[in-house]
């Protein structure tokens, strides 16, 4: 399973009421970085399939999920557990830096 594309209409169910860790990718169509980091979040949801959800967030489709989680910069990766949000962070990171923030 890819990632999949998360909208303010379907977070709750996605990614609040998951039960497993998801990665939640906050980005824009327009942001270089975000492009960047694309092809990472990829392989990390290619490689972690069933372990984990991979979600991505376009802050201009969904300002009131970058509103309601403090999104003031992109990309920033979510890692939410049981619900809530257990680590952040924000600009281009490598894979390994992804993956520790899933352990």
């Amino acid at each position: 399973m890819a990632e999949i594309v998360v909208t303010e209409k379907n977070f709750e169910e996605i990614v609040l009421k998951a039960d497993k860790p998801v990665l939640v990718d906050f980005w824009a169509t327009w942001c270089g970085p975000c492009r960047m980091l694309a092809p990472t979040v990829a392989k990390i949801a290619e490689e972690q399939e069933g372990k984990i959800v991979v979600a991505k967030v376009d802050v201009d489709e969904a300002p009131a999920l970058a509103a309601q989680f403090g999104i003031s910069s992109i990309p920033t990766l979510v890692v939410f557990k049981d619900g809530l949000p257990a680590k952040m962070t924000v600009g281009v990171q490598s894979k390994g830096m992804i993956e520790s923030m899933l352990e």
